[in-house]
């Protein structure tokens, strides 16, 4: 079965240099001892010679020094650059003065020190010594924090790797040895996930050795004031704050410095409550200064969530957060020895070979990978576990109707408006004198203005029809150019947006915005979906008679040999249209330039069921269905014109599935 991975966001290869060409690692072409020769090279590099005290292989550029204190602490250490600094300019002369000096400058010979944590296969608590996904997360927080930049960071997790803990253990490095009355919140999708992250703190601080602490006291947490969510940490003098996602206003008053945010992509999205609000209520409180620390983490929970939109952000690099992923094959514990090596080559499928070729696994980890996923029903079901890149992630979370490969591609189009505004005109409802007026803060986006052109309806204008208040869907008008080309029938290059107005307005002020906007494009194809209108019974609001008098050229369709005006979304051209543009984004068959657009996609769901689509939970599918309908006229003008792209909606489907369906 061919093998369906995006490839643009595979991790780089474990063992597999930039320069080392692929075919040198298939394994349908490999004899046996020379997969085995690959296999042990893969085996030798990834071993792992950490040891945080004489600071070999860890995350941050290390120099060598001599020192000779005591029985302990003689030899050649590897110590940060900037303890080496201060140690050539004041030379430790006993134990403690050496760990104090120390344990400032290096987070990872104090983790292993200072700190214990509870091992989850044994229970026995044991000293925190990185692995190596955490040093990899550290290394991104070293380097801001060394650079004087505050702590900003977003991680998407697997399972059992530790995340939570090495960001929980940062921040309790900065308030424990760094910094005084520098306060922490930490918030999850509920108090209960917060209270279980603090506890690790609690525990932490029970065994956290007191000749290290300035005052020389054991650390511990007290009730602050009374308040149960609320403690200080006594000889820091800093707080910790619990609170939920249902809790916006918990930190209000407080002079928070850090917040580490937990499970964000659970978060409740109300009308009440949002991300949004609550990470924008705790930032607040936090200055751009250097050792203030914001992280989000969580696993995946679907797309076109706040996470995920956040996710994307940082991965372009229009976020202030960096963003980490950790693939299933980075954490240690997911191995298995391979008693026969050529029966399991044998049995790979596609999947496990792209994991040997593309992501330079060994035979071990493929083999943990092809045990494992025999607990499970289906792959999504295993990738939303144990993800090997972070689109899997998200998309094996997801009921999307749009494959994330297919968003990720169409944000490759999408561009900034040339121009903001809206049209103005003189006259009866506007319609002398038209013209775009620029007004940054404007309803309507601009990407091309319109161009003359000899054929008729070049240009197409959908009407989304939503509602008034700020509350409720928003009434999206989009322009289409058809590019048509010498005949007027086929399109020489993709349709393209190029115009958007969206907006609340009261509904025969937006018929006449659409009217504007029709006869400014060369006097379009004006299309209002209609179905919210009929239904409703306010079909009349939108003064139909008076529109067409003035402005013949809006679309009718025919129903019991009648023509009506507007294209009405019922149950089965809604499907038709959303397989259309699903074809359509699959195939980059036509220019996407809102991102919004994409972003509407992106959180658009089928029901369990497979009978219902719709938008998220908080989320909208107004500019979608603009699209969704616009490319299903285009297409029909196509198919009359004998210039159909010929696919069937059974395939679009098929088509779709198969960027989800496991090998």
């Amino acid at each position: 079965m061919e093998n369906h991975i995006n490839k643009q966001e595979t991790q780089v290869p474990l063992n597999q240099t930039a320069n080392e060409p692929r075919r040198q690692f298939d394994i349908d072409t490999m004899p046996l001892h020379r997969i085995l020769a690959i296999n042990e090279k893969r085996k030798q590099e990834s071993l792992d010679h950490y040891d945080p005290i004489k600071g070999t292989d860890c995350s941050m550029p290390r120099v060598e020094r001599h020192v000779d204190i005591d029985e302990e602490v003689s030899g050649i250490f590897l110590i940060p650059e900037t303890m080496a600094a201060e140690l050539d300019a004041n030379p430790c002369h006993d134990r403690r003065q050496w760990e104090m000096l120390r344990i400032r400058h290096d987070f990872e010979y104090w983790c292993a020190t200072c700190i214990t944590i509870l091992d989850k296969i044994s229970g026995r608590h044991v000293n925190f010594v990185l692995n190596r996904p955490q040093r990899r997360v550290l290394q991104v927080l070293e380097n801001q924090r060394l650079a004087g930049k505050p702590l900003r960071l977003i991680m998407l997790k697997a399972r059992q790797w530790g995340g939570s803990t090495l960001v929980l253990m940062y921040m309790a490095w900065i308030q424990l040895v760094l910094k005084a009355n520098w306060n922490s919140v930490i918030c999850g999708h509920k108090h209960d996930t917060a209270a279980a992250i603090k506890n690790i703190y609690t525990r932490a601080l029970k065994n956290y050795p007191k000749h290290l602490t300035h005052g020389g006291k054991q650390p511990a947490f007290k009730t602050f004031e009374g308040c149960a969510n609320v403690n200080r940490l006594e000889g820091s003098e800093s707080l910790v704050i619990n609170a939920s996602a249902r809790s916006q206003d918990a930190v209000r008053g407080y002079d928070v410095k850090m917040a580490h945010l937990t499970e964000v992509a659970f978060w409740p999205s109300t009308t009440m409550y949002s991300p949004e609000n609550v990470i924008r209520s705790i930032g607040g409180t936090i200055p751009l200064e250097p050792l203030t620390m914001i992280v989000l983490e969580s696993t995946a929970d679907g797309v076109g969530n706040f996470f995920h939109s956040e996710w994307l952000r940082a991965k372009a690099r229009l976020s202030d957060k960096e963003a980490v992923f950790v693939p299933w094959y980075e954490i240690e514990i997911y191995r298995k020895e391979v008693a026969n090596p050529q029966l399991l080559v044998d049995e790979m499928d596609d999947y496990e070979k792209w994991l040997w070729q593309d992501c330079g696994c060994t035979l071990e980890m493929i083999n943990w990978y092809h045990h494992k996923r025999r607990e499970y029903i289906a792959h999504d079901k295993m990738a939303s576990e144990f993800p090997t890149t972070d689109v899997e992630a998200f998309n094996s979370t997801s009921n999307n109707v749009f494959p994330l490969e297919v968003i990720e591609q169409m944000r490759h189009t999408t561009v900034m408006p040339l121009l903001r505004g809206d049209m103005t005109g003189k006259g009866e409802n506007g319609m002398r004198d038209l013209d775009f007026t620029v007004n940054e803060s404007g309803p309507m986006e601009l990407w091309k203005r319109p161009e003359q052109s000899a054929f008729r309806n070049r240009y197409m204008v959908v009407v989304d029809v939503g509602g008034r208040s700020s509350s409720s869907d928003w009434s999206v008008i989009a322009v289409f150019d058809r590019h048509l080309d010498s005949d007027g029938s086929k399109a020489e290059s993709r349709p393209e947006v190029v115009a958007q107005w969206r907006g609340h307005i009261y509904h025969d002020e937006l018929a006449w915005k659409a009217v504007q906007i029709a006869r400014y494009y060369g006097n379009a194809m004006l299309v209002f979906e209609s179905n919210t209108l009929e239904c409703e019974g306010y079909l009349d609001s939108l003064n139909f008679d008076r529109i067409k008098a003035t402005y013949p050229n809006v679309y009718h369709r025919t129903t019991d040999g009648k023509l009506k005006p507007g294209f009405h979304t019922n149950r089965e051209s809604k499907q038709s249209a959303i397989y259309n543009l699903l074809a359509y984004a699959r195939d980059g068959s036509y220019l996407e330039r809102d991102n919004k657009a994409v972003d509407e996609m992106a959180s658009y769901e089928i029901s369990p069921d497979g009978k219902k689509y719709e938008a998220r939970q908080g989320k909208h599918d107004d500019i979608l269905m603009t699209r969704a309908i616009a490319l299903w006229l285009i297409e029909d003008m196509r198919i009359k014109a004998g210039r159909s792209r010929a696919v069937n909606p059974d395939n679009f489907i098929q088509s779709a599935r198969l960027f989800t369906t496991p090998p």
